[in-house]
């Protein structure tokens, strides 16, 4: 989807967009090969092309700040086939407060391997791990997350391409917390897990750190893998919901 993604420029919308779609074009490269043939609604042709070929260079020398700004969150959902390679699927648990320091661990899924984050032990690895990628998909990421995560590491600049589940699936009309959509699409927890929410959360790390009562961590962590690793199917789910409903709307059948 996102090599036939034009509303990211600046004078195109989705009127444009859906417009180049039914007169044929596919793709950046179509665009540029056939530029003369396509009308561009109001838009300045020559910043278009600009703009076109700056898509096409960013996607193939990974530039993922080029769409992370382009896109927003709004559109973030088409980047995820393309950048999914380095994507990593990120969920923070803290002790009930809204600072910084209330971030007790960082669990990140990368499609195969999870690794937890915890207040006390590796947390400050954090800087490193997520530099690493260029695509965050997150359920609610933007409003909780996120902001939380940077008064931790106020000197992490958050450039990445972020796909946050919440606003995105309610677009699809998937309402609601984490867990009642994953009920909803019928996504299963463990038995250890199931039922749990983010108080629970709360309340198992102040039992750890209470009484260093490691069963008590685990479970916790257990807790939060299941956050980041479901996470992975709420993203291709978001993503072919709304790649239907985007061709749909344009009145077509396939772009």
């Amino acid at each position: 989807m996102l090599r036939q993604t034009f509303l990211h420029i600046p004078g195109i919308g989705p009127e444009t967009e859906a417009s180049l779609w039914k007169q044929g074009c596919n793709s950046w490269t179509h665009l540029l090969e056939n530029f003369d043939r396509f009308s561009l609604g109001t838009a300045d042709r020559e910043f278009v092309r600009k703009l076109v070929l700056t898509s096409l260079r960013s996607l193939e020398t990974g530039n993922h700040q080029f769409f992370g700004q382009a896109l927003g969150l709004r559109e973030a959902w088409r980047a995820f086939p393309d950048f999914r390679h380095s994507v990593v699927y990120l969920d923070i648990e803290t002790d009930g407060g809204q600072s910084g320091q209330a971030v007790t661990m960082v669990g990140l899924y990368d499609g195969s391997e999870f690794k937890c984050l915890v207040k006390g032990q590796d947390l400050e690895n954090f800087r490193d791990e997520i530099s690493r990628y260029s695509m965050i998909v997150t359920f609610f990421g933007s409003g909780f997350d996120l902001p939380i995560l940077h008064k931790r590491f106020p000197d992490i600049v958050f450039d990445q391409i972020h796909l946050d589940l919440c606003p995105t699936l309610r677009r699809v009309g998937l309402r609601g917390g984490l867990k009642k959509i994953e009920k909803e699409l019928g996504i299963a927890r463990g038995e250890e897990t199931d039922g749990l929410n983010g108080y629970d959360a709360v309340l198992l790390w102040r039992q750890y750190e209470r009484s260093a009562d490691a069963g008590a961590l685990e479970r916790l962590i257990a807790y939060n893998r299941e956050d980041v690793v479901n996470l992975e199917r709420l993203a291709e789910i978001a993503y072919e919901r709304l790649q239907q409903e985007t061709i749909k709307s344009a009145g077509l059948l396939e772009v």
